[in-house]
């Protein structure tokens, strides 16, 4: 075949957009939810059945609401351990707002924001001009998120709540529950922000060179600084949708969830070093933890055992993905 053929061939729009899949982030989230499906379908006659797909799609609504943060902090070559502890934070005093002070529930969901975003707001302050490592801090804030809860509550969980509170965990749109509507919506918004503002691509410029991003102008510190503010705002989103789940402020909740977090952000094609990724993987990689989850609790695999494989998933996800690029 001649040179120019070659050329044509390689120009040709089939062409293109067959390279633009294979070296797409979201390729390899989708080819993994396809197989595990496929075999989750095989070892459960119940896998595809509606209910149970919604159930999968509702179990992973508080997480994946958690991930959303995530992804906007990995971007950038960040990491927010502290995001369980802090959903746990905003639930509690959220939920001792409307009990303890006696004031209306939506002045209880307001607070949760507040103090959601105050504590993205300390960290992105310590990160950004303090110029400390990411994951030293939300450690850190993660320990001083969870003790402050426990603290406060005494180490109880705050019940007593408004009976309508319990729409955001367990309430239902259109036979839809609740906090799959919420995930889906601030995943739509994420991914707005991501993918058709400067603001996301300034994320992008700063977890791919930061010392670039700087030269070319980027304000990296306030890019910062909002990343870990979007990223306590889902954690106070999470806690919404918890409370009214539980229908209580627990202090204790959220232990290991950002680890679950980070997983889904991994699994949906992120590089955990930043700038690459989008927030549509993010979603796959919660779909696809939600259906492990569920496709081991189907078989009767031991809960132990089920940590261990899901290691050793994230594990594999993270090696092909940094072969594949």
């Amino acid at each position: 075949m001649s040179h120019d053929a070659e050329t044509q061939r390689s120009s040709s729009p089939v062409h293109t957009v067959l390279a633009s899949i294979k070296h797409s982030p979201l390729l390899l989230p989708l080819v993994g939810l396809i197989v595990v499906s496929i075999a989750m379908a095989f070892a459960s006659d119940n896998f595809f059945s509606v209910d149970n797909l919604v159930n999968v799609l509702r179990q992973q609504s508080i997480i994946g609401i958690l991930a959303i943060g995530m992804t906007f902090v990995i971007l950038t070559g960040g990491i927010d351990l502290s995001v369980g502890a802090v959903m746990a934070l905003c639930g509690t005093l959220g939920a001792g707002v409307m009990v303890n002070m006696g004031l209306p529930g939506w002045l209880g969901l307001l607070a949760m924001i507040v103090v959601g975003i105050l504590f993205g707001l300390f960290n992105g302050i310590l990160v950004a001009w303090g110029k400390m490592p990411a994951i030293i801090v939300t450690l850190a804030t993660m320990l001083i998120a969870r003790g402050l809860g426990l603290v406060y509550s005494g180490g109880y969980p705050i019940s007593g709540l408004p009976g309508w509170v319990s729409w955001f965990g367990i309430g239902r749109i259109g036979g839809i529950p609740t906090p799959i509507i919420i995930m889906v919506v601030l995943y739509a918004l994420a991914w707005v922000l991501l993918q058709r503002t400067a603001f996301g691509r300034h994320v992008y410029s700063i977890g791919g060179n930061e010392t670039a991003a700087n030269l070319s102008g980027v304000n990296t510190k306030r890019i910062k600084l909002f990343v870990f503010m979007i990223s306590g705002f889902t954690s106070a989103m999470a806690a919404i949708v918890l409370t009214g789940r539980l229908m209580s402020g627990q202090p204790g909740a959220g232990v290991a969830f950002e680890l679950d977090a980070i997983a889904m952000v991994v699994l949906g094609g992120t590089a955990i070093a930043g700038g690459r990724g989008l927030i549509l993987g993010t979603l796959i990689g919660a779909i696809l933890l939600g259906i492990i989850n569920n496709g081991l609790n189907l078989m009767g695999i031991n809960p132990y055992l089920q940590d261990v494989i899901k290691g050793l998933i994230i594990l594999l996800a993270i090696y092909i993905g940094r072969e594949w690029r």
